[in-house]
């Protein structure tokens, strides 16, 4: 009865999507922020569907947008055919791994092909969802206004117990003791926000600082600005809350790198930004060695005074070098490391792959020992392709708004390169949202720029004509 229900389900929000595939492609921004809501508090029970909600979505939009209707022309000055022939060369490579003999199983590969892959039509998509800088401009806008009333959960988590409803992680794959995630002396949640657990939570607020960050650059009433104010406060003390390293690295290499390129071609923007964050920025590095004394000590011994994060970092890069000895030039099957897949082998009654012989904890050593040293460089040859595309597309484009979102999306697929993206639902998503810029921004720079020039046009055949006067003459 429940399989009924469920498939019952699948199809209702399969046929819903279908009908409007920009409004679904729209909706998953939405969903990726409410799914920790729905497998948490709502729906417990229907966690493991909820899982697969924004997928059935996108292919609902994949199905209108690519299948019912004609094949829709794309625009884009902006060629990338490199790009184009590390995907196919990836892509290829990784199709030929569904059926390598070390899985067992075809089905586990074409499990973990979705992994890599699945979200790579959207980068084709997003030139036709914005038709405009300012369409773009409002959804980010919109975005943002999201993010207030999580960040502000975040902070009722902290200064909740433990044992509150709001702490609770998804269930089914909560932690082997079940307990919450602590730190500090006085025992406050490692926070998760509307997300499921801390580490999906982390790519979000990443994400929202990026947003943010080319937002708060525009011109704009002094409301407006308040609330980008307040905005980033939340979104401060939320990647501080979560006790996650990772935020705090990479949302400080993003302050850096954005910061320090515009600091070198547009210093005056710069010193803009600066402006209206010193106040602000001022009051909260005051504020908080005396609020969170305890866990900003827990938080600093964790980068200098362990041994895991040197341990995490050099695992990064050795592990791949360690794990071509297993496979020389060959892998053990795209999917085979992939944390869901002995949970499909015994659903599905699958045979058992090959027994890999070694622990993996790190995204490129996983990747090595999935599709072997071969796919291993097509895959990291295809996102370097990307990061050099996005970084050309902020030198290349003249309108400033979209510039800035080249440049912090060329900064994030930086910081993030080595780590979790295949195997990170939230982080897989905001990637090829991302990739998908170098397609748009310049698209959306040709529209305004032709619309620029009807304007001009406009104006030019307004001026009224006065054939006795000078105006008149040759």
């Amino acid at each position: 009865m429940k399989l009924l229900i469920a498939l019952i389900a699948v199809i209702f929000i399969f046929y819903i999507s279908c009908l409007d595939w920009k409004r679904s492609v729209k909706a998953i921004f939405v969903i990726v922020i409410l799914e920790g809501v729905l497998r948490k508090w709502v729906l417990p029970q229907a966690s493991e569907i909820i899982y697969f909600l924004k997928d059935i979505v996108l292919f609902g939009a994949y199905f209108q947008y690519y299948a019912i209707f004609p094949l829709r022309k794309r625009f884009s000055s902006y060629k990338t055919p490199f790009v184009n022939i590390f995907l196919f060369l990836s892509f290829s490579w990784s199709l030929v791994q569904v059926f390598n003999p070390s899985l067992g199983s075809p089905i586990v590969g074409i499990w973990g092909l979705k992994n890599y892959f699945y979200y790579t039509p959207l980068i084709w998509m997003l030139p036709q969802l914005f038709q405009s800088e300012e369409e773009l401009y409002k959804f980010l806008r919109t975005q943002i206004y999201w993010f207030i009333p999580v960040g502000i959960l975040g902070v009722v988590q902290f200064f909740s117990p433990s044992s509150s409803p709001l702490n609770f992680y998804a269930p089914g794959l909560q932690q082997a003791s079940g307990s919450i995630a602590l730190f500090g002396s006085a025992g406050n949640v490692r926070i998760t926000g509307t997300f499921s657990y801390v580490n999906t939570y982390i790519p979000y607020l990443l994400f929202t600082l990026a947003v943010l960050l080319v937002l708060i650059e525009e011109k704009h009433k002094r409301t407006q600005l308040n609330i980008w104010l307040v905005s980033g406060f939340l979104l401060f003390v939320n990647s501080f809350m979560t006790g996650s390293r990772t935020i705090i690295f990479a949302g400080g290499l993003l302050l850096l790198g954005y910061l320090g390129i515009k600091a070198v071609t547009q210093f005056h923007r710069t010193w803009r930004i600066l402006k209206w964050l010193l106040l602000p920025t001022s009051i909260i590095i005051g504020i908080l060695p005396i609020m969170f004394t305890s866990e900003i000590d827990t938080i600093l011994d964790r980068i200098l005074l362990t041994d895991d994060l040197k341990i995490r970092i050099i695992a990064l890069f050795s592990e791949p070098l360690h794990n071509l000895q297993y496979k020389q030039l060959d892998g053990f099957g795209i999917g085979a490391t992939h944390q869901a897949t002995e949970l499909l082998r015994q659903v599905l009654g699958l045979p058992m792959g090959e027994i890999i012989p070694v622990g993996y904890e790190s995204e490129m050593g996983r990747i090595l020992l999935e599709i072997g040293p071969i796919g291993f460089i097509l895959w990291y040859g295809f996102k370097f392709a990307i990061l050099i595309s996005l970084f050309a597309l902020y030198f290349k484009l003249k309108l400033r708004f979209l510039r800035n979102l080249a440049l912090v999306a060329f900064w994030i697929q930086a910081i993030w390169f080595p780590n979790q993206h295949v195997f990170h639902i939230t982080f897989s998503f905001y990637y090829w949202i991302l990739t998908g810029f170098i397609y748009l921004l310049p698209q959306l720079e040709q529209a305004e720029n032709r619309r620029q020039q009807q304007l001009l046009l406009q104006a030019y055949d307004d001026i009224p004509y006065f054939p006795d006067s000078s105006y008149g003459e040759s």
